[in-house]
């Protein structure tokens, strides 16, 4: 967060709020975000990851997080709030990315139901 806030303070935001933007003040183009995205992540994983599919794109971020929300027990309404999802959409696109749920519901539900 310091960093962007530096970031901000230093370069302000354009008009629409982007952070990023050409010297003319212009959106950047997809083929120039793919590319700077592709130096980035050459420069910020090892071979071995910079090889593999892994956040190959901007948006994969975005499903990372959202399925990293409902591993730790964020409920799927706030998640859904959040990524501009409805629920419905939340839990059909996102249901199988959850992972250890079956220990966690079984605690859950013998809890529930006491000794």
């Amino acid at each position: 967060m310091a960093i962007l806030r530096e970031h901000i303070k230093r370069y302000g935001v354009a008009d629409d709020g982007r952070l990023f933007r050409t010297a003319k003040g212009r959106p950047y183009t997809a083929s120039a975000i793919s590319r700077i995205w592709q130096e980035a992540r050459a420069i910020g994983f090892g071979p071995e990851q910079a090889a593999s599919p892994l956040a190959a794109r901007p948006y994969d971020l975005r499903h990372a997080a959202v399925s990293l929300w409902l591993n730790i027990g964020v409920p799927a309404t706030e998640v859904a709030q959040r990524a501009g999802h409805s629920v419905e959409v939340l839990q059909r696109v996102y249901a199988k990315c959850v992972e250890g749920e079956d220990a966690r519901v079984n605690s859950k539900i013998y809890n529930a139901l006491g000794d």
